[in-house]
């Protein structure tokens, strides 16, 4: 019993540690698409980012400056989209795949120019890395029948960014909900002529927008190099900014049901961890390329058979002219 506990508990923290990067990203998906512009270099800017936390911890040693950093580039990325889609009204979607192909060749090539590790930067050593906080009187009470493993493993031991993380949640929920900036938000990605008519500028919202975006895009990415791994490696997002925008839209652009979402498909990445070498009566050993695709498809059996009509902004994706 004991032991069946523990495998779940330690399930459930490693769910928390992979949703992270998600959280962030729908969260900054949801500021962007709120707005009315479509983001789908959620992945681009967050791998950029993880790229420009670990090179420049490498560099200087400083996890913190590492993050600052990444959260320029992700920010620079973010202006760059928003210069495209707002100023010049370009196509969203071309723009945000540019981003992402963008990201994916500039940090390769600059990772083997800089390092000659093959794109990778140098393993971060801990004293250089975003690491776990143990809370007061873990180790004690982890001692505690079920209550014990939930404090020592799932509630302590994080490191400050997946803290963060689940904070930006009501945070998000606050600003978009409950402040004049998100009322306005919410506004100019439901009728953009309306907002222009009482006098505020649909442009500066949305810039104001995609720069959250890029902020909270930019934590990602560093806990993905400097906090969950020790260092960049080739395509370390693996997809997530994509699977954060179909939490997104699974959560029907509300923080909530996005946290929701992206927690489920953190589970399924987990379990996936979990089934390797595992065999099943009959089949034998599960594949690892099948466990390792699990999580996507599920997504999107997910997405497609379970969330009912998904409505977005109406003015989202549609460049805003002003009328003469």
């Amino acid at each position: 019993m004991e032991d069946t506990w523990l495998l779940i508990v330690l399930t459930l923290d490693a769910t928390v540690r992979v949703a992270t990067p998600l959280i962030f990203c729908a969260m900054a998906g949801l500021f962007s698409e709120r707005s009315g512009v479509i983001d789908i270099g959620l992945e681009g800017k967050m791998l950029a980012a993880a790229f420009a936390a670990a090179a420049t911890t490498a560099v200087t040693g400083s996890a913190w400056l590492g993050l600052g950093v990444a959260m320029l580039v992700s920010v620079a990325l973010a202006l760059l989209h928003g210069f495209a889609c707002i100023t010049h009204r370009g196509n969203q979607v071309v723009s945000g795949v540019a981003i992402n192909v963008l990201a994916a060749g500039l940090t390769v090539v600059l990772g083997i120019a800089w390092f000659k590790q093959g794109g990778q930067t140098p393993a971060l050593p801990d004293s250089a890395r975003f690491t776990g906080l143990t809370w007061p009187f873990a180790e004690t009470l982890g001692g505690v029948p079920l209550l014990g493993p939930v404090y020592e493993e799932l509630i302590s031991g994080h490191n400050i960014l997946v803290y963060l993380a689940f904070l930006a949640v009501p945070l998000t929920w606050f600003v978009v909900q409950r402040t004049r900036f998100g009322l306005r938000l919410r506004a100019v990605g439901e009728s953009p002529a309306a907002v222009d008519t009482a006098g505020i500028s649909v442009a500066r919202l949305r810039y104001g927008a995609v720069l959250c975006c890029g902020l909270l895009c930019g934590i990602a990415g560093a806990y993905l190099s400097t906090g969950h791994s020790a260092a960049f490696i080739r395509d370390m997002t693996a997809g997530k900014g994509f699977m954060a925008l179909a939490a997104l839209i699974f959560g029907k652009w509300r923080p909530w049901p996005a946290l929701a979402a992206c927690l489920l498909f953190g589970f399924l990445d987990a379990v996936a961890v979990r089934l390797q070498g595992v065999a099943l009566p009959g089949i034998g050993e599960i594949p690892v390329q099948l466990i390792q695709a699990l999580p996507y498809v599920l997504t999107v059996v997910l997405l497609a058979g379970f969330i009912g009509k998904a409505v977005a902004p109406r003015a989202i994706g549609v460049p805003y002219v002003k009328e003469r």
